[in-house]
């Protein structure tokens, strides 16, 4: 097993790319990225030996475009060094790059002529130099312009954008009264007044100022888990307009319950065109929130995706919502620690949902792994939803630590085939090529071209570009909504199948997404059902190959 940020041995990025341009003709159609569309940006998680909890949930990533041009743009999110004594003389290895370690934003400036990244953090004003580990993208004062939220082990950030290419920090108009450590977090009109509110996920109370050991079942010191510290409740923010957030996490009992959160998802389980919270707990119960007058319900253990079918919570880090049969509504799927199989849940079409990992063939290929970013995405373009999973050890390995890997955590990725319904992993792909300690994934269409593109982002390691190339002559439809989030999409075909997707940036593990929603497959849909929260819009006979702008 090779050490963290690393390909394959013997395979150098020259063999990498002809290795990519091989497997694509006949296996996913995803490339990896060449050296100059790759995003220059290395992970700095600032370990020192000490084992510490924050040092090995990694990172996300999000796609934005901050500067309207219609292409998306990307946001790192950095590590640091840990405010303990001697922190920064004994990271190991230490940061590579100039200053602080810090989050980079990344202007996407190819110009038609493939992805070029350009450094934009600096010129945009954004100084972000906490312990991060995730970023939300919304428009929270409803401007048009899209802003940004970065949450951290430690104080959280939020970030105005001024329209000019610059950010305000905002981060003062956060109801914040203690730091917590923040793992994921979305925007969405959760109470239908037209304002983006902001949901917080948190995780546990862990200090690096007074650590405990912890252990291995070996008895060797191994990094800890979440069982033996506290959890955290999540935090729910009004958006009571003119930029000003008000903390209702008691009011709407959010904060009643903790579940040492990781991942959140924006969902419709039931079609009734509102909004539903998934909300991922590691090691505790799932959270499935609805909302009624006010008061956020918890409906994960009625509607069966609170634990799995055995009645067993697990780690459940990233999670993804999508339409992966073809049947009208989002299924949902989580993904765990190794010795768990990840889980799909399949909705009934009501809001009830069964597990069926087993049957769909999810189970024996993912127990060995431990998965953090997860992502439906349609790699042949024939209208079925696919599958894509990041993993990477949260246990220190044993033959990679005794091979002197200093950061011994380092697992291969994974793809998984939809053969209508059903899931066969893919092997000899790019994707899953380099073994490395990967967190997140961030799927979005960076070239405009009508696929689906990842970014993997690698705790300890180099960023990650997997450009999609799917089947020539598909037919695709992207759909861009202006100030507005978490749109479903319904397409119907003249087969009877129907097809949801939604246009929204939640889901994975501590990113965002692209917030576009894109309808791929080998036929043309009969009609298009948009969900509005003001009402459904139908359009008859969609155009294709291009992207339809909602003001």
């Amino acid at each position: 097993m090779t050490g963290p940020g690393r390909l394959p041995a013997g395979v150098g990025l020259t063999a990498a790319l002809v290795l990519a341009v091989v497997t694509a003709a006949a296996g996913s159609g995803l490339e990896l990225a060449d050296a100059a569309s790759t995003p220059p940006f290395t992970h700095f998680n600032g370990m020192v030996g000490e084992l510490y909890f924050p040092e090995m949930t990694g990172q996300g990533a999000g796609f934005v475009d901050y500067d309207g041009d219609g292409d998306q743009d990307a946001y790192l999110v950095q590590g640091a060094h840990f405010a303990v004594p001697g922190g920064v003389e004994r990271a190991n290895p230490p940061f590579a790059g100039p200053g602080r370690p810090h989050d980079v934003l990344l202007r996407n400036d190819g110009g038609g002529e493939g992805i070029r990244w350009i450094d934009v953090t600096q010129a945009a004003g954004i100084v972000a130099e906490g312990y991060g580990m995730a970023v939300a993208t919304g428009d929270f004062d409803g401007d048009g312009w899209t802003d940004l939220f970065t949450g951290n082990y430690g104080p959280d950030q939020l970030w105005r954008n001024r329209g000019d290419g610059t950010f305000e920090d905002a981060s003062a108009r956060l109801v914040e009264p203690e730091p917590r450590w923040t793992t994921s977090a979305v925007f969405a009109d959760f109470d239908g007044d037209g304002r983006e509110d902001l949901y917080v996920v948190d995780y546990v109370d862990y200090s690096v100022q007074d650590p405990p050991n912890c252990y291995a079942a070996s008895s060797r010191r191994d990094y800890c888990g979440p069982s033996g510290f506290a959890s955290q409740p999540d935090r729910l923010l009004r958006n009571a307009g003119g930029g000003v957030f008000e903390d209702v996490s008691a009011r709407s009992g959010v904060d009643a319950v903790a579940g040492s959160g990781l991942g959140a998802s924006v969902v419709d389980v039931d079609g009734d065109g509102r909004l539903e919270l998934y909300v991922s707990n590691d090691g505790q119960p799932n959270f499935l929130w609805r909302i009624e007058d006010g008061r956020w319900l918890d409906d994960a253990l009625l509607a069966g995706v609170a634990v799995n079918r055995s009645g067993e919570p697990e780690a459940s880090m990233g999670i993804a919502a999508g339409d992966f049969d073809r049947d009208g509504d989002e299924d949902l799927v989580t993904v765990h620690l190794d010795g768990e199989t990840d889980t799909i849940y399949v909705n009934q079409g009501n809001g009830l949902f069964d597990d069926r990992t087993r049957e769909r063939g999810l189970a024996a290929a993912t127990m060995p792994f431990t998965s953090f970013g997860v992502a439906w995405i349609d790699l042949d373009r024939d209208g079925w939803l696919d599958l894509a999973v990041v993993n990477g050890a949260v246990r220190i390995q044993e033959r990679a630590e005794l091979a002197d890997d200093p950061y011994p955590l380092a697992q291969r990725n994974q793809l998984f085939a939809n053969r209508r319904g059903e899931f066969v992993e893919l092997s000899d792909e790019p994707f899953t090529a380099g073994v490395e300690v990967s967190r997140g994934l961030v799927r979005g269409d960076l070239d405009n071209d009508g696929d689906h593109d990842l970014l993997v982002t690698n705790s300890a390691g180099p960023a990650r570009l997997f450009l999609g190339g799917g089947r020539p002559g598909a037919d695709w439809i992207g759909l861009s909504f202006a100030g507005r989030s978490h749109q479903g999409v319904t397409a119907a075909y003249a087969s009877g199948e129907r097809l949801t997707v939604r246009a929204s940036a939640a889901g994975s593990y501590a990113s965002a997404a692209d917030p576009r929603a894109l309808v791929v497959g080998p036929e043309r849909p009969l009609a298009l059902t948009i969900q509005e929260p003001r009402g459904t819009i139908r359009l008859s006979a969609p155009p294709l190959g291009r992207y339809l702008r909602f003001p």
